[in-house]
C-alpha cells in the first residue's frame, strides 16, 4: 500500500474529512516515523512497534483524533506521549508558521527517536515545535494556555485537572481513557462538555 492509497482508504471510510488535515496526511509521510525495518509496512492501517513497548498509532485512530481536535492555523497545541513524532509533525504542519506544538515524551529512547524524526521536517528549527523528555501528567504550564491538548496513551482514571486548567475557553482535549476516546470541550463560561467514542485500543499512559 502507498501513502496515497492509505489516505484514500481513510477518506472512503469517512474518517478523514477536513481539508487541512487531509493535506497534512499527504505532506507528512508516516514512513519517516517508523523504524527502518518496518518501512515496507508504513502505510498499513495498523499500529506498529517503535521500541520500548511503544507503538506509532494506527492511521485511522490518528485521523479520528485530529478530526475531533480540529487544529487550525495559528493554534497552540500540547501533544502528550508524542512517541516517534508523527502526530506532532502532522499538527505542526496544520498550525503553520503562527502556531506552536509542544510535544512531551517520557521514555528517553522514544523521545530521541521522535526528536530526530520531527527534525526531518525542520519544525523544531523553524520554531513550530518543541519537544521535552518528561511526563505529561501535569501538562506543560510554561506554554499554556492551549487551544488544544491531545494524548496518544490511555489514561485509566480521571483526566488530570492540570490539563483542563491549561486549556483555553472553547479549546478541546482529546485523549484515550481505557478503551474510549474522550473529547472535553471547555465552554466560554468555563464548564466542561464531554463526549465519548468507544472501541479503541492504546498503550497505557506512563
Amino acid at each position: 500500500m502507498t501513502n496515497k492509497e492509505l489516505i484514500q482508504e481513510l477518506l472512503d471510510d469517512g474518517v478523514l474529512r477536513t481539508p487541512r488535515i487531509v493535506e497534512a496526511f499527504r505532506a507528512i509521510d508516516r514512513a519517516d516515523f517508523v523504524p527502518a525495518e518496518l518501512k515496507s509496512e508504513a502505510y498499513v492501517n495498523a499500529p506498529l512497534p517503535i521500541g520500548e513497548g511503544q507503538t506509532i498509532s494506527q492511521p485511522l485512530t490518528v485521523a479520528f483524533m485530529l478530526e475531533q481536535l480540529q487544529p487550525k492555523p495559528g493554534d497552540n497545541i500540547l501533544d502528550l506521549g508524542s512517541g516517534s513524532g508523527w502526530q506532532t509533525s502532522l499538527l505542526a504542519y496544520i498550525v503553520a508558521r503562527n502556531g506552536h506544538i509542544t510535544a512531551l515524551e517520557i521514555i528517553p529512547e522514544v523521545y530521541e527517536q521522535g526528536l530526530k524524526n520531527i527534525s526531518k521536517y525542520n519544525f523544531i528549527s523553524k520554531g513550530l515545535a518543541e519537544a521535552h523528555n518528561m511526563s505529561g501528567e501535569n501538562g506543560y504550564p510554561p506554554n499554556a494556555p492551549y487551544d488544544g491538548i491531545i494524548a496518544a496513551a490511555a489514561l485509566h482514571g480521571e483526566i488530570p485537572h492540570a490539563w483542563k486548567d491549561q486549556l483555553k475557553p472553547s479549546g478541546a482535549i482529546v485523549t484515550p481513557v481505557q478503551n474510549s476516546i474522550i473529547k472535553l470541550t471547555k465552554l466560554p463560561n468555563g464548564t466542561i462538555e464531554e463526549q465519548e467514542f468507544p472501541g479503541f485500543a492504546f498503550v497505557p499512559f506512563v
